[in-house]
């Protein structure tokens, strides 16, 4: 399964949750950010490759929206709320990922 985390810089929230969920093995998990200077930029080509895309909070979920209209992956997006407050690999910042993104899993695995 492809799983696409976004933040707006990929630095803290979705480079957490890219470096958590890739020790799953049943995962093929990337991560990317929707601002100019995000560490890696989201582009369509993810979209494209994403079984399922987790907006970190509804700011990037309106962000992608923005940035890819009527992309057919927009329909595979799952906001997760998390608001960007954390640091990277920040505690908390785990404990919600792990509490908030597996039941997502299952509903989207094939």
């Amino acid at each position: 399964m492809h799983v696409l985390f976004v933040c707006r810089l990929n630095v803290n929230r979705s480079a957490t949750a890219e470096r958590l969920f890739c020790k799953r093995s049943d995962l093929d998990v990337r991560s990317a950010g929707t601002n100019e200077d995000a560490r890696v930029q989201v582009n369509a080509r993810m979209l494209d490759w994403a079984d399922v895309i987790f907006a970190l909070d509804d700011i990037e979920e309106k962000n992608l929206r923005t940035m890819f209209p009527d992309h057919a992956a927009l329909a595979r997006i799952v906001c997760l709320d998390i608001p960007d407050v954390y640091g990277f690999n920040d505690a908390e910042l785990v404990s919600l990922l792990e509490e908030r993104v597996p039941a997502h899993l299952k509903v989207h695995t094939p």
